[in-house]
């Protein structure tokens, strides 16, 4: 896996993490990346729309698109 896809395995398993929390389990992991790389994903993660980060915690960005759905479908 790229470095993306295993800071995405990691927010997906601890939900709501903080860096360090992420950094733990990349190390718990045997996949340890320097403070810069993982850094450097989290930003590109949360510019890509894919995580979501709010005063230092990251979490999965939310799904788009259900409320478009939803209105098309009923008319609303």
């Amino acid at each position: 896996m790229d470095r993306k896809a295993w800071v995405m395995r990691a927010v997906e398993a601890l939900r709501f993490a903080s860096f360090k929390d992420i950094e733990r389990y990349l190390d718990e992991e045997g996949e340890p990346f320097s403070k810069k790389e993982l850094m450097d994903t989290l930003r590109a993660l949360v510019e890509e729309g894919k995580l979501e980060e709010k005063e230092g915690t990251y979490r999965l960005a939310r799904k788009k698109g259900g409320g478009e759905a939803f209105k098309k479908l009923f008319g609303e």
